[in-house]
């Protein structure tokens, strides 16, 4: 099994909005995007790594919307 990859909150923003989302709202330090009925929120802390599922969750959108 390989490891996923390291993302920080700006690599899996530019992801997302190359992928076709676009910002809904902003709610403290979380960032909602969304496109069609998927809805994704990034938490955004200065120089943190975002969580393996949360890095999960936005490869899904991503791949489940090219389909």
């Amino acid at each position: 099994m390989s490891k996923q990859s390291r993302l920080t909150a700006k690599e899996g923003e530019s992801l997302l909005l190359t992928a076709g989302f676009q910002l809904l709202r902003t709610r403290g330090s979380h960032r909602i995007y969304e496109r069609d009925d998927k809805k994704i929120i990034i938490p955004f802390h200065s120089g943190k790594i975002l969580h393996p599922k949360v890095v999960k969750q936005i490869l899904i959108a991503i791949n489940t919307e090219n389909r």
